[in-house]
């Protein structure tokens, strides 16, 4: 049997060139296929016609045309640059180990500079279809076939998303810690601009379908949870305030009195407080906070014990206080309220939506509170019926965030300073409804100081594992309840 048919697409001839020659050197390949939209060809290789790179369609001729053991993808456009002897590695690892698919590490050329650009382990957990495989898969053709041939669906968007979802769950899909090619990348936005692209409503369509393969494999592999939740009884416990806003702060001077001004000025019919936990700032941020205990009696100045605190560790100790109240509901110190209604909308939507967690939205504003792009990010991807699957595919659930406070008692926060919100609404929607406000509720003040405006991609590979890895566990858990059903 040939060794390997390779799979690239097709569009200008100047960008195909060098990624042709660059194959050709390999005696490993036996047939290069052009995938392409406008009829695009070069000598010596056949063209396939194909309405999108995305599409189940494009995948199924991809299928079609693997009569070799390995079907090598690329999914850019732009010129490859393959490593020295990278077609034998891919190969040698895979053939060896009986691998359904391996992706790499690579350079990334922007701007005519070279970097390095490492990716992560995949895991049962990685369900994100935004997850970075690099632009080069190295699929098994068995595997590849048998997968087209398990799919029941028609995807537009998310035909490359559903391949890999179906290879997993028969076979293993792993990295290799090499960068072994070089591919041109024109999207050289910053890491916080790129992060909400999910949620931009030209993208609806292309979420629905990612959101549709995703569920597909959750009742494959059995994760699935259908939407049935348990009830949720709001006397438990006796509270002497019925909320708490609880503000995680380190040196943020700042933006923290801006915050603060916006909690203090919320008109409810209930009491509330604010619960300030002060994580040992060497700024000025201390004397704000006593400025507005000491004149106003709502304002709880915590510093913890602890020194060795994460914002999930700060949230910890802010809930442990006997003065917390029923409801515990998130502002950062960056942000403010939208208006003064906001406290008691977010208590109302636990008693009209029978919840444990409510979520809401908000708007992107640059520090001066005029709005920037994307605008409102209210997160509607999410639905009663569906949402808490949903959720193990995108990386964030929206905010800001309340909980009920005897279960958050119950479950705790992890002691991380990334992630650990999106790890709270994973474990309450296992067996709790989240409801959801769809109106702005407070403005996210974007800046130079945001935790995540630009990170490196050691940082952003950090984030992106720990979540996985998040979700790895919280799959586990699901199979786990739907087996003692």
């Amino acid at each position: 049997m040939a060794k390997i048919n390779c799979f690239i697409p097709a569009q200008k001839i100047e960008w195909l060139d060098a990624t042709v020659k660059g194959l050709r050197q390999s005696s490993l390949v036996n047939k290069i296929y052009l995938l392409s939209t406008n009829g695009c060809k070069y000598d010596g290789c056949e063209t396939i016609d194909i309405d999108s790179l995305t599409s189940s369609a494009t995948v199924a001729k991809i299928a079609a045309k693997s009569d070799a053991e390995f079907a090598f993808i690329y999914t850019k456009y732009t010129s490859l640059e393959l490593g020295q002897y990278a077609i034998e590695r891919f190969y040698n690892l895979a053939s060896a180990a009986q691998i359904g698919m391996l992706y790499s590490d690579y350079y990334q050329i922007a701007d005519g500079v070279r970097s390095k650009l490492p990716t992560i382990d995949y895991q049962e957990g990685a369900l994100r279809d935004d997850f970075n495989f690099g632009s080069v898969l190295f699929y098994n053709s068995e595997c590849l076939k048998r997968a087209v041939a398990e799919t029941k669906e028609e995807y537009q968007f998310a035909g490359m998303y559903n391949l890999r979802l179906k290879v997993s769950q028969f076979a293993e899909i792993m990295h290799i810690n090499e960068f072994l090619y070089s591919e041109v990348e024109f999207d050289t936005r910053k890491s916080g601009e790129k992060q909400f692209d999910y949620v931009d409503p030209k993208n609806r369509a292309v979420q629905i379908e990612m959101e549709k393969a995703c569920t597909e494999h959750l009742k494959a592999i059995g994760a699935y949870l259908a939407p049935k939740f348990k009830d949720v009884h709001f006397e438990e416990g006796n509270f002497e305030n019925k909320a708490s806003v609880i503000i995680p702060v380190r040196n943020r001077e700042r933006t923290l009195e801006a915050a603060i001004k916006s909690v203090l000025s919320q008109k409810t019919n209930f009491k509330f407080n604010l619960i300030i936990i002060d994580n040992y700032s060497t700024d000025k941020t201390p004397e704000i906070i006593k400025k507005y205990a000491a004149k106003d009696s709502r304002v709880i100045h915590l510093i913890p014990e602890r020194t060795d605190l994460g914002i999930g560790g700060c949230w910890n100790a802010g809930i442990d206080l006997p003065v917390c109240g029923k409801f515990a509901v998130q502002l950062d110190s960056d942000d403010v309220y939208q208006d003064e209604n906001t406290l008691q909308t977010i208590v109302d939507a636990f008693y009209e939506q029978n919840c444990a967690m409510v979520i809401g939205s908000y708007t992107m504003t640059n520090g001066e509170m005029e709005t920037i792009p994307p605008g409102l990010i209210d997160h509607k991807e999410w639905t009663p019926e569906n949402g808490r699957n949903n959720a193990l595919r995108i990386n964030g659930l929206g905010a800001p965030r309340a909980f009920y406070t005897p279960i958050l008692r119950e479950v705790r926060l992890p002691n991380t300073s990334y992630g650990e919100d999106y790890a709270l609404g994973l474990y309450f929607s296992r067996e709790y409804q989240i409801g959801r406000i769809y109106t702005s509720l407070y403005m996210c003040r974007r800046w130079e100081g945001n935790s995540d405006a630009a990170l490196d991609i050691t940082k952003v590979n950090a984030n992106n594992l720990y979540k996985d890895r998040i979700r790895t566990f919280e799959v586990k858990a699901r199979i786990a309840l739907n087996k003692k059903k």
